[in-house]
Parts: structure tokens; sequence; C-alpha cells
């Protein structure tokens, strides 16, 4: 998934956090994180990218890039 222009992200605030969807429209598969937003957009936005690289690359069979925790 190396082109992510076509990744869709929405923000969306829950009380003290933000919910944050990614959305490949290709196979129109759609994780969701939940962080701080004072982490900020891009920060938060990355994240919930590597999760929908993770997932696709689940169902794509292949080895799943490892996962990552970010800092709390």
């Amino acid at each position: 998934m190396g082109d992510d222009g076509g990744i869709i992200i929405e923000f969306h605030r829950v009380g003290a956090y933000v919910k944050v969807s990614a959305i490949d429209p290709r196979t129109l598969t759609e994780v969701s994180i939940v962080g701080n937003p004072a982490a900020g957009e891009k920060a938060l936005a990355r994240a919930a990218m590597r999760r929908l690289e993770y997932v696709l690359a689940r169902k794509a069979g292949g080895t799943a890039p490892p996962r990552r925790r970010s800092p709390a």
C-alpha cells in the first residue's frame, strides 16, 4: 500500500477523545482508532493508516507488518 492518496480519513470528536477512521475505497475496508486529540491530526491519521495496512495485509493472507504501540 505505497500509494495512500486514495485512503479516506475521517475524524470524529467523541467527548475527550477523537475517533479516526481510515477507509480503503478499493476494498471497502474500514478501520478505526481512538486517540487523544492532543496527539495531532497527522499522528492520529498515521496510526489509523498503519492499522489499515495491517488489516489489509492480513486479509491478503500475506505477512502483516509488525504492530507497533504508539506512545501513550
